[in-house]
């Protein structure tokens, strides 16, 4: 029996009040396997819930299925500790399709909070693909994990000024992550729900691209109060930045959307910065975001410094008063802008 087989079984266990099974809720932590042995945490919303020991029993039923009627079921019950009680806006990076710069618009966005003057942390939400590591130049870190009141905390890294957590942090970098849809989306609410953020002006999180599990996950677990979509100025870009804003704007998920923003606008020359290139077409994100009535946040130009201070761990914002810094500086203050408009839960 694994982590992964043991959450696979309790998918099948409904919590009738939020209309869905228990894994996909996040109720289920701390699993514990020691041969025919299984224990593990049961969390839910609130203390002295009456369905408690309805759900408990059936957990209990489901393992014994999986591990046999003699095998030792413990399952402690608890309520979930709010570590983003202090954060104040949780802003998402999300993108329809891979390689349009999520990551990159995702840490160089935090560094440009940070730099006007927020508390600001980022969590590496791209689990499959975790790149943040290594655009912090944090390839090596170990985060400090912590016991505090009987429950294991982690400590974020900082760099940068930047609070920073990364499920890469916590595999070897160099093996392919399979792992099922259960297995991916309880790693990610470890590093909101175990982490301790402190008090944050934002936390930017960079999502994996696509409309998939760790997406639903984010929009059912955690108070986001904005989505931003990264997409390139190409057609084959933007249909899939279509399907972004459809996911964010149904019903059951209903997440603002700040707007858009168009990565690798133009290409400019280092040796002729006034230049612009549109080699991937022009304007193509700030029509959309026109059409889809989103605000446009802004255009990132493509310059070599970009990929050349990814690979080395020093975000380009960092470079003061060069064009691509100017730009994400510009990008960080529409965003503080939209959150600004945008009514929080009390």
């Amino acid at each position: 029996m694994t982590q992964e087989t043991i959450l696979e079984a309790l998918k099948k266990v409904f919590y009738f009040p939020k209309r869905d099974n228990v894994v996909a809720l996040n109720m289920i932590r701390n699993i514990k396997v020691d041969g025919d042995e299984i224990s593990l945490t049961l969390l839910f919303p609130e203390k002295d819930e009456k369905n408690e020991n309805i759900v408990r029993d059936t957990c209990i039923n489901t393992l014994k299925e999986l591990a046999g009627k003699d095998a030792k079921i413990t399952i402690d019950v608890g309520v979930p500790v709010d570590s983003l009680a202090k954060v104040k806006y949780v802003i998402a990076v999300a993108s329809g399709k891979g390689g349009v710069g999520k990551s990159t618009v995702s840490v160089n966005l935090a560094v440009a909070l940070s730099q006007l003057g927020a508390k600001t942390g980022i969590i590496d939400a791209d689990i499959y693909g975790p790149s943040v590591p290594m655009m912090f130049d944090l390839i090596e870190a170990k985060p400090e994990v912590r016991e505090k009141d009987g429950k294991t905390i982690i400590i974020p890294v900082e760099k940068y000024g930047i609070k920073v957590l990364s499920i890469g942090f916590f595999v070897d970098q160099s093996q392919a992550l399979i792992w099922r849809g259960p297995m991916a989306s309880n790693a990610l609410s470890q590093l909101f729900n175990d982490a301790e953020w402190g008090e944050l002006d934002y936390l930017v999180v960079d999502l994996p691209p696509g409309t998939g599990d760790i997406q639903l996950t984010l929009a059912q677990q955690i108070a986001v109060s904005g989505i931003v979509i990264v997409s390139t100025p190409q057609e084959v870009a933007l249909a899939d930045a279509r399907k972004a804003f459809s996911m964010f704007n149904q019903e059951n998920i209903r997440i603002p959307i700040l707007g858009l923003v168009e990565n690798m606008s133009y290409f400019t020359p280092a040796e002729l910065p006034d230049n612009k290139y549109y080699i991937f077409g022009k304007e193509g994100g700030k029509k959309l975001a026109e059409q889809s009535n989103v605000p446009f946040l802004g255009q990132i130009p493509l310059v070599q410094s970009v990929c050349e201070a990814g690979d080395r761990g020093v975000p380009s914002t960092l470079e003061e008063n060069s064009i691509i810094s100017r730009a994400f500086l510009e990008l960080a203050k529409n965003i503080k802008n939209e959150v600004s408009k945008i009514k929080q839960p009390e």
